[in-house]
C-alpha cells in the first residue's frame, strides 16, 4: 500500500431518474428509498477507511449520500458547486430512448469520448478541470496516509479520475460507467516517475486490500 494520501470517489445512491434512465446532469433530484439504503450500507464499509475529510457536490443526491458517512464518522461534510455532475443543457430530464431517437449521433460520439457539450452544456474536460481544482485545493488539508472522500456523480467522477491519472482525453472513455453508490480509489505514488496517482480500485463495493507485485 502507498504511504501517500488516498482519494475515494464515491458516486451517489439511486434516484428516481436513475431508475427511469433519465439524464440527470445538474437537475437536483433526491435519492429514492433504494438510494437511501445504498448510501447507508456503503457508508458502513467506507467508514472503515477512517476518512479524514469528506467533500461533496452540493446537489442533494450527493450531499444526502455524504451525510450517511458523516453520521458514522462525525466528520462534517463540505459541499462544493465544483463537484457537480456535468451540465447537460437540453438533454437533462430526457430518457435514454428519447436521447437515442433524437440525438443518436451526438450521444454516441459523446459516449465514445468526444469532448462535445451534451445538450449545449459542459465538455468533459471542463468538468474535469473544475473537479480537480476543488480536489487539489482540498488535498492541501489532507496529510500523508490520510483519506479524502469525494462524494460526487458518475460522469464527473470519471472525468476527474481520468485527468488525475493523466490519461489523454481521447482515451477517457476506457473508464466504464459507475454504479450507484460504488466507489473508485486513487492512491498517491511514492515514486517521482509518471503520474502522481495510481488507480487502486474502480467501480467497487469492497474495500482496498494490500497487494504485492513486481514493482513492490
Amino acid at each position: 500500500m502507498s504511504s501517500g494520501r488516498r482519494i475515494v470517489f464515491w458516486r451517489h445512491g439511486r434516484t428516481e431518474w436513475n431508475a427511469q434512465r433519465r439524464f440527470q446532469g445538474q437537475s437536483d433530484i433526491p435519492l429514492d428509498n433504494v438510494g437511501l439504503g445504498q448510501a447507508s450500507e456503503a457508508a458502513k464499509l467506507l467508514a472503515d477507511l477512517q476518512p479524514s475529510r469528506i467533500i461533496s457536490s452540493d446537489l442533494v443526491r450527493a450531499s444526502r449520500t455524504a451525510q450517511a458517512l458523516s453520521e458514522l464518522t462525525n466528520i462534517e461534510v463540505a459541499t462544493f458547486e465544483g463537484l457537480r455532475e456535468t451540465h447537460a443543457g437540453t438533454w437533462e430530464g430526457l430518457t435514454r430512448d428519447v436521447l437515442v431517437a433524437n440525438y443518436g449521433d451526438e450521444l454516441a460520439a459523446w459516449a465514445a469520448g468526444s469532448n462535445l457539450r451534451p445538450g449545449g452544456g459542459e465538455s468533459r474536460t471542463e468538468v474535469a478541470q473544475r473537479m480537480t481544482e476543488v480536489i487539489n485545493q482540498e488535498l492541501t488539508r489532507v496529510d500523508q496516509q490520510e483519506t479524502l472522500v469525494v462524494v460526487t456523480h458518475g460522469g464527473s467522477a470519471r472525468a476527474a479520475i481520468a485527468m488525475m491519472l493523466e490519461l489523454p482525453p481521447e482515451h477517457w472513455a476506457v473508464l466504464g460507467v459507475l454504479s450507484n453508490c460504488a466507489w473508485s480509489v486513487l492512491t498517491e505514488k511514492d515514486s517521482p516517475y509518471g503520474p502522481p496517482w495510481r488507480l487502486q480500485e474502480y467501480n467497487a463495493k469492497s474495500l482496498p486490500v494490500a497487494a504485492l507485485g513486481d514493482d513492490r
